[in-house]
Parts: structure tokens; sequence; C-alpha cells
């Protein structure tokens, strides 16, 4: 292969120069500015007051950020392990079934519908009055009843568990693109010398389908970090903010209480929050791969 001409790369970097400004403009320059923002006392009209750490000092000692922090910590870690582990989980179960496309598509219909809506659902099931609850009274279980979005740890539980419902659709089709490329001889092999099932699975089909279980799991990390919809529609943060996240915490202290430089120290620590675990994740999973 010869190297392009200086009017061929020229050529290459104006193709590419549009998407390169958009990033620059709506990604790049907003994050710089809301990181200059955490370092600053200001509140949306007035001019900004440079205060240095004072903003992230206040979040450590400021419980509406500590109890936020906890909830986005659960997120990260159930928004992870449910939607991906029941993602693999139908995958693997319905992969060369009949009728697999049918149940493809019920699967993923959840994920076509927008976080709001299948908020208003979710609360419409849960809330004190709502259909679960009517249920449980219908069958004589009604002393488990609860008041499912106004009562901590099961409000938090109950959101995560629509957010569950509406993702795993999504990892469904990932994993199914990978069981269908798998080559064939290694799981054949261990067919025949009696795998099947759960060991099948986990020592076969699950390392070699690594590459999108990274997939899978980045993706389910970064949405946990900015999940907001859900929570919006479904309790709003409340009560007395005990189900809020650090996204919900960000949007109001910034359009509710009118404190945008600490708003935008909470989306600094989101931020940042996202790139650690994000970068940590896939040096140990990809380090994993690397062993196989």
């Amino acid at each position: 292969m010869t190297p392009l001409s200086d009017h061929k790369q020229r050529e290459a970097y104006l193709y590419v120069a549009p998407a390169a400004l958009m990033v620059g403009v709506f990604l790049i320059l907003p994050m710089l500015y809301t990181t200059v923002l955490a370092f600053t006392d200001w509140n949306g009209m007035t001019a900004p007051r440079f205060i240095g750490l004072a903003n992230f000092f206040k979040l450590v000692a400021d419980t509406n950020f500590t109890r936020p922090f906890v909830n986005t910590l659960k997120w990260m870690v159930l928004g992870v392990v449910l939607p991906v582990g029941l993602g693999f989980f139908f995958a693997y179960a319905i992969s060369g079934l009949k009728g697999a496309k049918l149940m493809q598509i019920c699967i993923y219909i959840p994920a076509t519908i927008s976080a709001s809506a299948a908020g208003i659902v979710f609360g419409f099931v849960l809330r004190d009055q709502g259909a679960l609850n009517i249920l449980l009274d219908a069958i004589g279980l009604g002393a488990l009843k609860v008041n499912w979005l106004y009562v901590q740890p099961y409000n938090t539980y109950a959101m995560i568990g629509a957010y569950t419902w509406q993702a795993t659709g999504i990892n469904v089709m990932i994993f199914l693109v990978g069981l269908q490329n798998l080559p064939k001889e290694p799981v054949e092999a261990a067919t025949l010398d009696g795998a099947g099932g759960f060991v099948l699975a986990t020592r076969i089909i699950i390392p070699m389908l690594m590459p999108y279980v990274v997939i899978a799991s980045l993706l389910a990390v970064i949405n946990s970090f900015k999940v907001f919809d859900t929570i919006w529609v479904m309790t709003g943060g409340g009560p007395a903010r005990m189900s809020e996240t650090l996204a919900v915490t960000m949007y109001k202290e910034g359009f509710a209480n009118f404190k945008m430089g600490y708003a935008s120290a909470v989306a600094v620590v989101i931020s940042a929050l996202s790139l650690v675990f994000s970068y940590l994740y896939l040096r140990n999973m990809l380090a994993r791969e690397s062993q196989v």
C-alpha cells in the first residue's frame, strides 16, 4: 500500500471535520465549561465568582450528596448485574430455539419505549393503590403490601427493576450476535466431552463471549451513572430526596436551587466516577480476556 498523497489526506480531513466540529462544540467545550464552573459560585444570572475547591469540600459533608452517591453505587452494581446477566440468560436460552425470532421481538419491545413512559407504567403498577398491591390483596397476601415508591430502599430497587425491564432487550441482542459468531468447534468438542448447561455456559461460552460482555457491561456502567428520567418520573428523587442519584441531585441543585457552580461540581464527580470505573473495568476485563 502506498501512502496517501497530500491532496487525498486533506480530502480525508474534510470528511472528518464536520463530525469533529460537532464533538468539539457540543461535547468537549461544554465539558470544559462545566469543569470551570465547578470552581465558582454562580446562580445562573449574576457573574460567576471563583471560590476554588469550596464546592467539592461542601460535597463531602452534604447529606444531599452522600445519600445520592450511595444510591448511584447501587444503580451501578445492580444496573450492570441484572440487565447484563438477564440479557445473557435470555440470549443463551432462546438461541437456536424454534420461535426464537418472536421471543426476541417480545424481549426487545421494552427497549423501544422511552424511559419516561416506562417509568409512568411502573409507577402505576407500584404506587400505594397500584396494580401490584391490588393483586397482593386479591390473592390473600395483603400483609406483603408496601408503598413501593415511597419507602427506602424499596423505591430504589423498584426503579432499578423498571430500568432492568427496559435495558435487558438491548443486551439480549448484543449476546445473540455474539452467540451467532462463536466458532462451533470448541462448543461441539465440550459437548462431546459431556459439558452442558451451566458448565458449558460458564466454562466455554462466556469466556469466548468476553468482548461482548465488555461492551454490554461498559454501556450499563455509563448508563447507570446518568440515569435520570426513570427516577424523575417515578419518585422525583423522593421522599425527602431519599431515592435521588447524582444525576437527579445535579438537576435539582442547578435548575431548582439555582446553585449552578455546585451542580457543576456534582457533574464533574459523575464524569470522574464514570471514567474511573470504566477504566478499571476495562483494564480488568481485557486482562482476563488476554488470558483466555
